[in-house]
Order: structure tokens, then sequence, then C-alpha cells
């Protein structure tokens, strides 16, 4: 019940920062203000420490980009590729993953708190460290990262399985 509760209210807190009146341009890295992230093609890109908050960025091939500590809170990623990407590190608070291919990919160390991960693919991904705190997993994705959950995030502190709620 109270796991159910938490996800509601992560749900509803993400809605709340994705539709307030705030200028996303002015919180984004001037290297991508004005470029649409819509069906780019961003692969094997460095995008290491870039910020890249409150951007839609759909349909999108990141595949072999590296995003690692990219600061990505409050984006929406849908139906995106983010295949053997590098995501050690990124900060995914708040962010929607619709659909997202993260086969491969490494997310230690990322920060996945309240972000809404339905229908990602996490076929092969390394997770250790990384912090999923109030995230929205479908019960296969919960299953499957409880599996290979280890590690604690460096910056949060917390266990990657504690944050998963595994038992």
């Amino acid at each position: 019940m109270m796991k159910k509760f938490t996800q509601v209210l992560s749900g509803l807190l993400v809605c709340l920062v994705l539709f307030l009146p705030l200028n996303a341009e002015a919180q984004t890295s001037t290297r991508f203000q004005r470029q649409s992230l819509i069906s780019a093609d961003l692969s094997e890109e460095d995008l290491s420490g870039e910020t890249l908050q409150l951007r839609e960025i759909s349909d999108a091939n990141l595949t072999g980009a590296d995003l690692s500590n990219a600061d990505l809170r409050g984006s929406i990623f849908t139906a995106s590729v983010m295949k053997n990407a590098n995501l050690h590190g990124a900060n995914f608070t708040f962010t929607v993953l619709n659909g997202v291919d993260f086969t491969n990919a490494d997310l230690s160390q990322a920060i996945l708190e309240d972000a809404i991960l339905s229908r990602a693919i996490l076929k092969d991904v390394d997770i250790t460290g990384a912090d999923f705190t109030n995230a929205v997993l479908d019960n296969q994705q919960y299953n499957q990262l409880c599996e290979m959950a280890t590690g604690v995030n460096e910056e949060t502190g917390v266990a990657t399985r504690e944050s998963l709620g595994c038992f």
C-alpha cells in the first residue's frame, strides 16, 4: 500500500515539475539552447557534464553517447535509444523515460529519484550504485533490477537495493 502511494505521489510530483511555467532554455547548456532534440541523432556524441534540464528528447538516437554526469532533471525522453550509452553519474531526477532502450548502458552511480521508467528496456545495464528512490518501474523491470542491484550511490549515500525496495 505504501509503495503504491509513493509511486502515485512521485507521478504527481513529476507532472508538477514538468508543467511549471519555467523557461527551459535558460537552464539548458548553450550548446543545445536552440537545437531541437526531437528525432536528433546524437549517437557517439560527447555530452558529458551537459545541462539538459526540462527538455523533450523524443525518438532520439543516443547510441554510444557519453552523458556521464549530465544533468537531465525534469526532462522527458520518449522512445529514444541509449544503447551502449555512458550514463555514469547522470542525474535523471523527476525524468520521464518512456520506452527508452538502455540495452548495455552504464547507469552506474546514476540518480533516478522519482523517475518514471515505463516500458524502458533495461537489458544488460550496469546499475552499480544507482539510486532509484521512488522511481516508477514495471514489475518485470523491478524483478530484473533487483537481481543485479549492488553498490551505494556516492552522491546520495543510498544503496541500490534499498532504493529499489528489493527484499
